[in-house]
């Protein structure tokens, strides 16, 4: 009996299930975020209360999302928009550098309003909310590669 080749993409499958660890973990995330969302802050019932229903015209939010190794608090998928509601123990926090890096790497823009600002000027921050949904998002990283005439890229109509 002879073992799989991986040429003609055999015995490829299990490797690319995610590990029993991976998936506990994810598991676990899921269960927090439920549970997050049982007991929300002050700030983010605020916050939900401003998106929940596309009461952002158009723009449909869901809140305590996992995202990979992540939870993040309010998420619109159409526009990859996360939007954080932070205290003061957020403040120069690197798991919070780790995060954002992560999510912009997934192509996420994050707004981050400390939870005061939520609940004291909470018409500027459903204000910023809406300028992020409605401006132009920048191109994916990918868009920003010169073209590839390789590929027939950037050649345009040339006739001779």
């Amino acid at each position: 009996m002879s073992s799989p080749s991986p040429l003609a993409g055999e015995g490829g499958a299990r490797s690319a299930q995610p590990s029993g660890r991976v998936r506990a973990q994810h598991k676990l995330l899921q269960q927090h975020a439920r549970e997050m969302r049982a007991n929300p802050t002050d700030a983010e019932r605020r916050l939900w209360s401003m998106l929940r229903h596309r009461r952002m015209p158009v723009f449909k939010f869901r809140r305590q999302v996992v995202i990979g190794p992540f939870i993040a608090d309010f998420v619109c998928l159409e526009r990859r928009l996360v939007i954080e509601a932070d205290g003061s123990q957020h403040s120069e926090s690197e798991g919070d550098r780790r995060r954002d890096a992560f999510l912009r790497g997934q192509g996420f823009t994050v707004l981050r309003f400390w939870n005061d600002d939520v609940l004291q000027q909470p018409v500027g921050v459903f204000e910023a909310i809406k300028a992020a949904l409605t401006s132009p998002h920048p191109p994916k990283p990918a868009a920003w590669a010169p073209p590839s005439p390789a590929r027939g890229e950037g050649l345009g109509d040339v006739h001779a």
